[in-house]
């Protein structure tokens, strides 16, 4: 799913501009709708979380733990790229991926050469500690029927999450099926200038939507506007989207 973000821009700078207020050029608003995007996005774990420890609805689409399950699901891909998984330079029995723009991991994928007779399994994760201890213990030991792996390292460079993972046990030819969700793309309001003025245009090679849930375009304008609203010095603007954001919270949590 996909919401215009020139549609977006317009509406905000159509209720920015109401009364007069400043200019939010398109650099700023790009800024803005980057911002609110992740802050929305990352709202569904949190929300997710508390929504499990409620009682749930029988009717599927008032459910809020399934409205949140069918957001989060944009941006989960469900093993769509298989990885060929590298041999560690440091011991020949493990092996190695590295995924970017990566929010959450959620499970990995195996899959051996046919002649192994195991097809694709579903690894186990652990954490460094026990993924060593693992290694030394002939009993639970990893095997191919049963592989493990652990996260490395995790580092974040703006809004590019990379994981790096080590699996055992590594063979040659094998392939990590990862599930994960990914981070939506920065929006981007793309446009050329004519007589001094920013046009859309919508050809553009960069040009990006909101990766969101259709119903997420009030609160993108919404948060937008807040952050619009501090950026041209109309704490008005700011109060009164902020004052639409928790109603509409309300409204949704009620």
């Amino acid at each position: 799913m996909a919401i215009s973000v020139d549609r977006v821009y317009q509406t905000v700078l159509a209720l920015a501009n109401k009364e007069q207020r400043g200019y939010i050029t398109p650099q700023e608003f790009n800024l803005f709708a980057n911002h609110a995007q992740n802050e929305i996005f990352e709202q569904y774990f949190y929300d997710l979380n508390q929504q499990r420890r409620l009682p749930g609805n029988s009717t599927i689409t008032s459910d809020a733990e399934d409205i949140l399950e069918e957001k989060i699901g944009i941006h989960r891909r469900q093993g769509e790229d298989e990885y060929s998984i590298g041999q560690s330079t440091q011991d020949e029995y493990e092996g190695f991926i590295t995924l970017n723009n990566v929010y959450k991991l959620e499970t990995l994928r195996v899959r051996y050469p046919n002649h192994y007779g195991v097809g694709t399994v579903t690894a186990e994760r652990l954490e460094p500690k026990d993924f060593y201890e693992r290694r030394q213990t002939s009993l639970l030991s990893p095997s191919r029927q049963r592989p493990m792996y652990v996260v490395e390292q995790s580092s974040i460079t703006g809004t590019q999450h990379t994981f790096n993972i080590k699996i055992c046990p590594f063979t040659e030819n094998s392939v990590a099926v990862p599930q994960l969700i990914q981070r939506p793309p920065a929006p981007n309001w793309t446009y050329v200038v004519v007589n001094d003025r920013p046009l859309w245009n919508a050809s553009a090679t960069d040009r990006q939507d909101f990766i969101l849930h259709d119903s997420e375009e009030k609160n993108l304008v919404i948060k937008i506007l807040q952050l619009a609203g501090v950026a041209i010095k109309d704490y008005n603007l700011a109060q009164a989207a902020g004052s639409k954001e928790g109603q509409s919270i309300q409204q949704e949590k009620a």
